[in-house]
């Protein structure tokens, strides 16, 4: 089983590159976005769980978004292996996940992060907010308040695979497959 980690600010092109790697690799794709809508839609425990916090406004705990990926492992226990896109956010959520995997008899073996300089991140999210109608994406002050938290608390995440020697940087400002062979690259000799 390979379990990879997709990183990055919000434009870096975590979902182009994910959707390559899933077909390449046949990984199952966990986003946690699309597990907490799933489980919301199927009305499970956990998805009851998660709408009462999403309807007051809130963030939805660590300990309900641990239990909703737990869901889908053990649903996909025959997996090749996994790509976490979106998850984890903090620190908190790394450790958690660690564990957990920890308790399944695996670990996450590569953490890509994509690198692109907010000039470049900031353009492409505004042209991705002209073509796909994403609201959070068509205001340039909004896109930057987006990169600070993401700086204050998601990357502090990139030092805790840093200090376990499984993050790999990748300059994301290439074309998609250029970046895409980039991180094919680095796959290639976790895997050997």
């Amino acid at each position: 089983m390979f379990n990879l980690v997709i990183f990055g600010p919000p434009g870096s092109g975590k979902g182009t590159q994910s959707e390559k790697l899933i077909e390449k690799y046949g990984l199952v794709h966990l986003s946690t976005g699309d597990l907490l809508r799933a489980e919301i839609a199927n009305k499970t425990p956990l998805g009851i769980e998660a709408k009462k916090f999403i309807d007051n406004g809130q963030l939805v705990p660590d300990e309900v978004v641990i239990g909703i990926i737990d869901n889908s492992l053990e649903k996909n226990k025959e997996a090749k292996g996994f790509l976490f896109d979106g998850f984890p956010r903090t620190v908190t959520q790394a450790k958690a996940l660690d564990k957990l995997l920890e308790l399944k008899q695996t670990v996450i073996h590569l953490v890509v992060s994509l690198q692109v300089s907010e000039a470049e991140l900031v353009k492409r999210l505004l042209n991705r907010g002209i073509t796909s109608g994403r609201s959070d994406d068509t205001n340039e002050e909004v896109i930057r308040k987006r990169f600070a938290v993401y700086e204050k608390e998601t990357s502090p995440v990139a030092e805790h695979y840093y200090k376990q020697e499984k993050l790999s940087p990748i300059h994301g400002e290439k074309t998609i497959d250029e970046t895409f062979h980039s991180i094919c690259k680095v796959i290639e000799n976790v895997l050997v």
